[in-house]
């Protein structure tokens, strides 16, 4: 992983911070979502699923720019919807930067070229433009043609002004391995690092055929990683993440190391989430009657009294 020495040396000195305050769980990474309002419709995603009320909702720079300073994590993730639509995103993005939090902005770049001028390059902000594989892949799952050229177009526009781009690229079933290697071959072309993962399933997103399963996501990225070893893809991943797709790791997740913020805030009312499934867990003990237990021998020891059991609460 190519991490700039600037970003690798700020999140190490928070990393340490939160290690000599004794702080097990701490965030990395704040996922601020200004709007769900998207210019796109593709038909693996599940976001864009909400009535329009919803759709029309935004986060104000204040309320964006105190969720940051609430965080804390060292870098903020800008998706959305598309947060280019959102009319103060220049003024969101200057106040993150002025806090050098590193802010990737995750945009599908139909409308970066247009409004590039409302940002500066910086080393802590980078644009994630998502392409989802070479043209005929993306256009399809993005569910219009022509998405693929104004993309790149927008991403060579903002190199050439002195942005940091990369690429984001979900996989979808349909991709070969060949497919995928060309599609490395072109970002590495382009100069761009690529961040790559598999869709993840949205149960509100309208195509549920195309989302790969564990198995075929292992199987495949094995065989895309074969077909570039000697070659210099960019992979804005740790070794560690790349091993995970490969099926050669299994890690825990860990929810509290990217929170989320969006226009929902925290709800206080209507339903609770479902309860997790119990089926497996282990049989529930009564483990207070232990230490009381306990201290009631002591007691008894010290009164020369007998002790009677304690019977666990029905």
């Amino acid at each position: 992983m190519r991490v700039p020495f600037l970003k690798e040396m700020r999140i190490g000195a928070y990393i340490l911070k939160q290690k000599l305050l004794g702080r097990r769980r701490y965030p990395l990474v704040l996922m601020l979502e200004p709007l769900f309002r998207c210019n796109l419709a593709c038909v693996g995603c599940g976001k864009i699923d909400y009535p329009d009320p919803i759709l029309n909702r935004r986060l104000s720079v204040k309320e964006c720019l105190e969720a940051a300073d609430e965080c804390g994590a060292p870098m903020v993730a800008i998706p959305g919807g598309e947060p280019l639509i959102h009319r103060e995103i220049g003024e969101i993005v200057k106040g993150l930067v002025a806090r050098k939090k590193f802010v990737s902005l995750c945009t599908n770049a139909l409308l970066l070229e247009k409004k590039l001028h409302l940002f500066e390059p910086s080393p802590f902000l980078f644009f994630s433009v998502h392409l989802d594989g070479l043209r005929e892949h993306h256009d399809k799952s993005v569910s219009q043609e022509g998405v693929f050229d104004r993309a790149v177009s927008a991403i060579k526009a903002a190199k050439a002004k002195g942005f940091t781009v990369n690429i984001n690229a979900t996989i979808f079933e349909g991709h070969s391995a060949e497919d995928i290697a060309a599609f490395l071959d072109y970002c590495e072309a382009l100069g761009v690092g690529i961040s790559i993962s598999p869709g993840y399933a949205y149960e509100r997103a309208p195509d549920q055929e195309h989302f790969l399963g564990r198995r075929r996501t292992k199987e495949l990225f094995r065989k895309v990683f074969s077909l570039g070893k000697g070659k210099k893809w960019n992979f804005m991943h740790s070794s560690l993440f790349l091993d995970f797709l490969a099926g050669n790791q299994t890690y825990h997740c860990t929810p509290w190391g990217m929170p989320t913020r969006n226009i929902f805030g925290v709800r206080t009312q209507g339903p609770m989430a479902p309860e997790i499934p119990l089926d497996n867990q282990r049989p529930a003990q009564f483990v207070f009657s232990h230490h009381v237990e306990e201290e009631l021998a002591a007691i008894a020891a010290a009164q020369k009294q007998p002790v009677e059991p304690l019977q666990a609460a029905e």
